[in-house]
């Protein structure tokens, strides 16, 4: 009999599906794949009122928010419920996702003695300087407290100095598609079909994600004059950057669709040539959006990014092609690449296909993520 099958772990994720994210992804994901365990999820909700759900047989209580105030989600009501979950779900392990300032506080004060904590770092804090140099000593008091740190890739862990005087406690576990999602079903085909006759039969530029800077989408958009092949790029999903965004180019062949839901997501992504990632900032910490699309076999553009996983994930020359950050010139001549020369982009697209499947799938950290959570109580 496994001692650990029964053992009890509170997840907490800013947000949780069917929020879509990153980090809210990469919770699902290990919530699902480790069956294992008794899992519970503590998030903040979209809406001020408290809700308590039951999603995929997962518990989720979602704490309601007053507002949002430099990307952190205010709420009061995360306290007592959290305390409350405490003391009903009485978890063995907390799982704790990373940025998350207020709930680190609250976090903090409430966690048992006799709690196990895993923090896992999916970004550093880069944008908000100011502000962090307060956030600073909650965060070493929540590193000292971990008991494990969950980094998402080698080569963020190089360039993140937070977590350079923890490294005895790191532990590198990919974040990892949700296959299910991205798997063809049937009528897939006729939609994707749709999609390649709704753009004339052109090669297809895709992109999707929220619509903030750390995205790089301005650069996407100025280097299409320099595209000097025929094809569209589809540009999906919002943020408060879409209003400005659509106002810089008048381009015939830019298209802003909007948010997909997943049967849409799935057939843009298998109905198009080449996939744009043009992030700048170590925000990008991974790249879920950029696995899913090389899972489907697109080949990726994307910038170099010193220190963040992107350029680990996707690899320069054997899953896609790197740009010097921010030349949008550099981007186009990328592109124009891809296009121009079928052969090097079915080339790529099978080795970031193949790329995904060995190592950023569930069935690919399950083992290493288990072993973390069960040498806890040795």
């Amino acid at each position: 009999m496994n001692l650990f099958v029964m053992k009890k772990i509170l997840h907490i994720p800013n947000y949780y599906l069917p929020h879509i994210g990153g980090i809210e992804d990469a919770c699902h994901s290990i919530v699902m794949g480790l069956s294992g365990y008794n899992h519970q999820v503590i998030c903040f909700n979209d809406k001020k009122t408290d809700e308590i759900d039951v999603y995929e047989g997962i518990t989720v209580v979602r704490c309601g928010i007053i507002k949002k105030l430099f990307s952190q989600s205010l709420s009061i009501s995360f306290y007592g419920q959290l305390k409350k979950v405490f003391a009903e779900f009485k978890p063995d392990i907390v799982h704790f996702h990373l940025p998350n300032p207020l709930g680190s506080v609250y976090l903090l004060s409430l966690i048992p003695e006799n709690v196990k904590l895993i923090v896992h770092w999916h970004s550093d804090i880069v944008e908000q300087g100011f502000l962090y140099t307060f956030y600073r000593p909650i965060e070493k008091k929540l590193l000292q407290r971990a008991d494990k740190i969950l980094v998402t890739s080698p080569t963020y862990v190089a360039g993140s100095k937070p977590l350079s005087f923890w490294k005895n406690k790191l532990h590198v576990i990919p974040n990892t598609v949700n296959t299910q999602k991205l798997t063809l079903v049937e009528g897939d085909t006729q939609a994707i079909e749709k999609i390649r006759d709704r753009y004339a039969g052109k090669k297809i530029i895709f992109t999707f994600g929220r619509h903030v800077p750390y995205k790089g989408l301005a650069y996407l958009i100025e280097a299409i004059p320099d595209i000097s092949s025929e094809c569209e790029v589809v540009i999906a999903g919002k943020g408060p950057l879409t209003e400005r965004l659509k106002k810089m180019s008048d381009a015939p062949n830019l298209h802003f669709i909007g948010k997909l839901d997943d049967a849409e997501l799935r057939s843009y992504l298998y109905a198009s040539h080449v996939f744009a990632f043009p992030s700048i900032t170590r925000n990008e910490a991974f790249g879920i959006a950029l696995a899913e699309a090389m899972y489907c076999g697109l080949p990726a553009v994307t910038f170099t990014i010193p220190d963040s996983g992107v350029n680990w994930v996707c690899i320069d020359k054997e899953t896609g092609l790197e740009s010097e950050n921010g030349n949008s010139k550099a981007l186009a001549e990328a592109i124009n690449r891809l296009l121009e020369d079928s052969a090097l982009r079915d080339s790529l697209g099978a080795s970031a296909s193949e790329r995904v499947r060995n190592l950023f799938v569930i069935e690919a950290i399950k083992d290493d993520l288990q072993q973390i959570y069960n040498d806890l109580f040795f």
